[in-house]
């Protein structure tokens, strides 16, 4: 099954930031709800926008949050001490976003990591900075689950993100993260791909369809989550038939069962 990282809980979203500073926690906990029962597989939290605050932010939410659903979350943090404290306040097994290989992320990220019964996202990020091939992204990726595997990570705990970057910017990134996940998925059996879906169309009109549209030739090579908005009624449809369309749905009973939900619609 495809897995949704929903995105909505950020305090870089204004509504949100709002939210945590006054404590409102009917709305954090009315969003977790939308988010569960629209079909997120994980709920990403991430307290990092309110400088000098993003420790008591995160225990605040990650309480809060818990109330609200049995989802296992998304530790969303650059800080290992962050991540340490969230990591001790969960009640399931979280997914870390993230680590890289940029020496300054990887070192600390890579002895947080240690010993830790948590998944992990992998950025393709090293500090050449962004990949400008597809040999660079699935190298990339070769080497972070060969260092994740090195204490103890399985192929199937890890997420590798290949950094999808704008079509607006170089038509060719869409066939370029194409490639790159098709050959990540082949070469390295059994780790997941995901990534932030929307990256693709940054600075575009009609980012939907974009969006959408995208997310289907993704899936198509390989591609079995992402980072997303799962109260996007469209986009969570397009996931369902490109599910369907892949070979991933027996007998196309989630697509149907979306069909007599209204929630696949023409």
């Amino acid at each position: 099954m495809f897995t949704i990282i929903g995105e909505r809980i950020n305090t870089t979203l204004k509504m949100v930031q709002a939210a945590v500073a006054d404590r409102d926690a009917d709305y954090i906990q009315d969003d977790v709800i939308q988010q569960a029962e629209a079909g997120a597989t994980y709920i990403d939290v991430n307290a990092g926008a309110r400088i000098g605050h993003e420790t008591e932010d995160m225990k605040w939410l990650l309480e809060v949050i818990q109330k609200a659903t049995d989802l296992p979350l998304c530790l969303d943090s650059p800080d290992p001490d962050v991540l340490e404290i969230a990591y001790g306040l969960v009640s399931q097994k979280p997914l870390v976003n993230s680590i890289s290989l940029e020496k300054d992320r990887f070192e600390p990220m890579f002895a947080y990591l240690q010993g830790k019964e948590c998944r992990i996202i992998a950025l393709c990020m090293d500090d050449s900075g962004m990949p400008r091939s597809v040999d660079d992204i699935v190298s990339r990726a070769h080497r972070l689950v060969g260092e994740l595997g090195r204490i103890g990570f399985k192929h199937e705990d890890i997420f590798i993100d290949p950094l999808i970057q704008p079509v607006g910017v170089d038509t060719n990134n869409c066939r370029m993260a194409m490639a790159a996940v098709k050959a990540i998925t082949t070469e390295l059996e059994g780790v997941h791909v995901t990534g932030g879906l929307s990256n693709i169309s940054y600075g575009l009109p009609q980012r939907r369809i974009v969006n959408r549209t995208f997310l289907s030739f993704m899936m198509a090579v390989g591609m079995d989550s992402a980072i997303m908005d799962p109260l996007d009624s469209a986009l969570m449809a397009c996931v369902r038939t490109s599910e369907m369309l892949n070979g991933n749905d027996d007998y196309c009973m989630n697509f149907l069962k979306g069909v007599r939900a209204g929630t696949i619609v023409s």
